[in-house]
């Protein structure tokens, strides 16, 4: 799931807060709206309840209100003109902590990650054999918490409905009870691993 290196590591996308471009982020040109419409054209609300549900911020109506302040005087294009808006709203020492969560709040409402992720995880089922198996790797908790639900219950919520006999109906036995996430010596070679989850599940 999400965002490759190599979308990161190229400045025209505008998905890193390493360099300053556009805000963009968007994964396909298809996609009707940019980074930049959210920033400019989002009310307060809005804007509040994507920093807070995909960005997981703390104080996101602050942040919300910087934004809006600063796009008053002229629009927000850039990544660095983004920062710049928000800058008082950074913890010393937490600054690239809470621009990453800012940065991802947009990329994942840009796309309609999670949206996606739900389609793909409600169409797995049909997808697959009696006996094969559904891998997914995820990097942050919104996206692993999506698959956790889906591969435990069948739906996202993780609502769980059972027989009448009271076994859990779900189409998948858990293989992973707990996610595999990388090692000590992964993270050290590939620090971008440090995030990833990885669950299994076998279609019954």
């Amino acid at each position: 799931m999400g965002v490759s290196s190599h979308q990161f590591d190229t400045p025209e996308k505008g998905f890193s807060t390493r360099f300053d471009g556009p805000l963009d982020m968007r994964m396909s040109q298809m996609t009707p709206n940019d980074a930049a419409t959210v920033v400019n054209t989002y009310d307060h609300a809005d804007l509040t309840r994507i920093l807070r549900l995909y960005g997981e911020m703390q104080q996101p109506q602050l942040i919300a209100s910087d934004i809006i302040l600063a796009r008053e005087a002229e629009p927000i294009e850039t990544t660095e003109q983004l920062k710049a808006a928000v800058q008082r709203r950074l913890p010393r020492g937490k600054e690239n902590k809470v621009l990453a969560q800012l940065f991802q709040a947009l990329r994942i409402e840009v796309n309609q990650e999670l949206e996606a992720l739900s389609a793909f995880l409600m169409q797995c089922p049909e997808a697959l054999k009696p006996g094969g198996r559904l891998v997914v790797m995820s990097y942050h908790s919104l996206e692993d918490r999506l698959v956790k639900n889906f591969m435990k219950t069948g739906n996202a919520e993780g609502k769980e409905e059972k027989d009448f006999y009271g076994n859990l109906l779900t189409p998948y036995h858990i293989i992973t009870r707990k996610p595999v996430v990388p090692t000590d010596e992964e993270t050290e070679n590939n620090p971008r691993a440090r995030s990833a989850k990885l669950r299994i599940a076998e279609r019954k």
